[in-house]
């Protein structure tokens, strides 16, 4: 990619977008490592938010503050290579295996990349209306740094320092270099992508509280999943409700509570539920009968399971197979 080129990708003719800096241009920040700089998703002046992978080699500093628009917020998966963002005051070190974000004002902090280092880094970068927009009814909940941004205000809060690169960060940087679609569809693809950086940043951690709640909730559906595994074990004797308050480790009457508000139903209707349906998988294939089928699923007596099946299907389990060309089906709840 020559110079003309880099250029040529971020300068298009292009109508501004409400409060953006017109003429502005971040390719002059790039062009000595024009070949290392490739926009993914453009158009920050007209969609409101850019999508940028880095991948260059320096011999000394680059200004980093050129690339910056002004009033706009950045995020920085930074994978390899050093560099410091400008803030008043202040600075935030983006060494290795660090992610975060900073929010710029109208005129450029001192900011730069190391010479010397390989830099390889992602950019997602939102303007201000985009923020008031995709973030609005969430403003309480939203950093003072990034609200500040998308009300148009000068920024007075700290931006906390950048953090470990997780899994999952690493993991959506590589995503983005391969996106698993191709055409038309990849706009919509980089915006969801972008989003998801900005869910995962520009939110003010949760107080304690909800931690401990949100753990709570986690173990909560881990012992509902736990149920429903141990109820599909064994259709024709599954464990009782005291048994399965000891195998998960908890009382009967919590085990019941906590299933029936997950799931909407209580354990003796979801197990009811997945007899039924496992019956009719057995009568659907033909190899057992009625007798059989419900023997299968742990029904000792026939009238039972045929009032059952029939409460269930709409029809009687033997004719069931016959109206299978009627699409006969488990009537929507």
């Amino acid at each position: 990619m020559n110079k003309n080129n880099a250029a040529q990708l971020d300068s298009a003719p292009v109508e501004p977008a409400p409060g953006s800096t017109s003429g502005f241009s971040e390719a002059a920040a790039w062009r000595d490592v024009a070949p290392g700089w490739k926009p993914l998703s453009p158009g920050f002046a007209t969609r409101g938010f850019s999508l940028e992978w880095h991948d260059f080699a320096l011999e000394r500093d680059l200004d980093w503050s050129a690339s910056f628009h002004p009033q706009s917020v950045e995020i920085c998966l930074n994978l390899a290579g050093h560099g410091a963002v400008g803030l008043g005051r202040g600075r935030l070190d983006f060494a290795a295996n660090t992610a975060g974000f900073y929010r710029t004002g109208s005129e450029p902090s001192p900011s730069a990349r190391s010479g010397g280092e390989r830099h390889q880094f992602v950019t997602a970068e939102f303007s201000a209306p985009y923020l008031a927009e995709r973030l609005a009814g969430s403003e309480e909940q939203v950093h003072p740094a990034i609200r500040s941004a998308m009300e148009g205000l000068a920024s007075r809060d700290a931006v906390p320092p950048p953090g470990r690169l997780t899994a999952s960060l690493r993991q959506t940087a590589a995503l983005l270099l391969h996106p698993p679609v191709s055409g038309c569809a990849r706009q919509v693809w980089y915006e969801a992508k972008a989003l998801e950086l900005l869910a995962t940043f520009a939110f003010e951690p949760a107080a304690p509280k909800e931690l401990f709640c949100g753990r709570q909730r986690i173990v909560a559906e881990e012992r509902v999943q736990r149920v429903i595994a141990l109820l599909g074990e064994d259709l024709a004797e599954p464990p009782g409700l005291e048994e399965l308050g000891r195998k998960i480790g908890c009382s009967p009457f919590y085990l019941s509570r906590v299933f029936s508000n997950h799931t909407g139903q209580t354990i003796s209707q979801y197990l009811r539920q997945i007899r039924m349906d496992k019956a009719a998988e057995l009568l659907r294939a033909g190899k057992h009968n009625v007798t059989e089928a419900a023997m299968e699923v742990g029904y000792t007596s026939l009238s039972h399971f045929s009032q059952t099946f029939h409460e269930t299907f709409g029809c009687c389990p033997g004719l069931y197979p016959i109206g299978l060309g009627k699409a006969w089906s488990r009537p929507t709840r």
